[in-house]
């Protein structure tokens, strides 16, 4: 009689920037490469969708960003789709002639995930992990909404058997895989990915745990908040760069002596640079050029233009997430950004930064004291605190844990693949 072999699981963290997976065979499990165009990480995969227009054909991850850049910004690319979850208003998008809804683009990424473990692994997969925030949403309707689109689009990738684990908890998994056999610990765990950061205080144990499948009892509390990286990238968007395309502009009024600021419509889209593209309309393009002959600086509002025109939205915020990066090493820097008649350069210090995101750090740090008094836990009862995600590098973080738990008692490694790998571990734990 042939042997049945046990199937491969599936851990995936599809992230609001990055996604990354795991693969569980006969209970081991591994990180694995996801995204071999990914030169600087190929264990990271990019959750960005390009359409090329020519060969009506979509691109994901690395790919999707070189041949974005390849074809002068022609075309459709999608970031941030993660972020449209739990928004009810976005039904469906055409791209190319034809209609697809936010969960048929997920499915896109979480197919090419798919793929990679299933070359692997050299098997067809159907069983997965899937990682979610501890909130979509604070509404509990809409948190239902968008797991149930997430849901639907791991169905529309081919996977059949599907969980559902809590990032922060896959995350401490993770942690408690590293620790030596027998050791108990109460863990802290924060995973700041680029639309949120969530919180878990779990009691891990290695060896202990494995036979238990349900660790409920061992989640003292959860919590989290709508901050992440690209929060950050908005608010030095706002504060350093957008005076470069006309926040700051007065237009003189028609027939009246007084000015008037920049249309906040209009405005508000330079806030996240996956709006910018919803700028191209023609009634919005004709209010611009309209603006642009009453306005004190002509200059700045052509700016604007070629910013829409040019569809740069997604390589300057790029070189404003750079910027970020270098300021968790370096105490100042500049944003830099070149393109087509179009050009600027802005120094930016850390404490520049840290000022700009103060209200965002506050609420980080509501968040943690809220998460612990809901355990009914002080500082000296955690044992550890586990930080990851790409966020978590940011020094003004840090601190946060660093002055209330002590810099010893911190762990960071793995930013990126940490939630991914604790998923395929959670296989026997959810």
């Amino acid at each position: 009689m042939a042997v049945l072999k046990e199937p491969v699981i599936l851990g995936i963290d599809f992230g609001t920037s990055n996604s990354s997976t795991s693969v569980n065979i006969n209970g081991e499990v591994k990180l694995i490469d996801v995204d071999g165009c990914n030169l600087s990480n190929k264990k990271v995969l990019r959750s960005v969708i390009y359409f090329n227009n020519e060969e009506k054909k979509f691109f994901v991850g690395q790919e999707a960003v070189e041949m974005y850049i390849e074809n002068d910004a022609s075309g459709r690319y999608i970031q941030s789709i993660k972020s449209f979850l739990p928004d009810k208003s976005f039904h469906r998008t055409e791209i190319g002639g034809r209609y697809y809804s936010l969960d048929d683009l997920i499915a896109l990424v979480l197919r090419k995930i798919k793929e990679a473990g299933e070359g692997i692994s050299k098997r067809e997969i159907k069983d997965v992990v899937l990682g979610r925030p501890v909130f979509f949403s604070n509404d509990p309707d809409t948190d239902k909404f968008a797991e149930k689109r997430l849901l639907l689009a791991a169905k529309k990738a081919g996977f059949e058997n599907i969980q559902l684990q809590y990032e922060p908890i896959a995350a401490a998994l993770d942690y408690e895989s590293a620790l030596k056999e027998g050791d108990e610990k109460i863990v802290l765990v924060g995973d700041f990915g680029g639309g949120t950061s969530d919180f878990a205080i779990v009691r891990v144990n290695n060896g202990k745990q494995k036979a238990k499948r349900d660790r409920k009892s061992d989640v003292l509390s959860i919590g989290g908040v709508y901050i992440g990286g690209d929060v950050f990238d908005s608010r030095i968007m706002w504060e350093k760069v957008a005076k470069y395309f006309g926040k700051d502009v007065r237009i003189k009024a028609l027939m009246a002596d007084f000015t008037l600021g920049m249309p906040s419509p209009i405005m508000n889209k330079l806030r996240r640079w996956h709006l910018i593209p919803l700028l191209q309309t023609p009634k919005t393009r004709q209010i611009i050029s309209e603006i642009k002959h009453q306005a004190d600086r002509r200059d700045l509002v052509e700016n604007l233009e070629r910013l829409i025109d040019c569809n740069y939205g997604y390589m300057l915020f790029r070189s404003i997430e750079k910027s970020k990066c270098e300021l968790s090493s370096q105490e100042e820097t500049n944003i830099s950004f070149d393109g087509i008649n179009l050009s600027l350069k802005e120094r930016i210090t850390r404490l520049e930064f840290e000022e700009i995101i103060l209200k965002e750090i506050e609420e980080i740090n509501s968040c943690v004291v809220s998460t612990m008094r809901e355990a009914s836990l002080s500082p000296e009862k955690i044992d550890a605190v586990f930080l990851t995600g790409g966020s978590s590098l940011i020094p003004c973080i840090k601190r946060i844990f660093e002055d209330k738990f002590g810099q010893d008692k911190i762990n960071q490694v793995n930013a990126f693949t940490s939630v991914a790998y604790g998923l395929g571990l959670s296989v026997s734990s959810v």
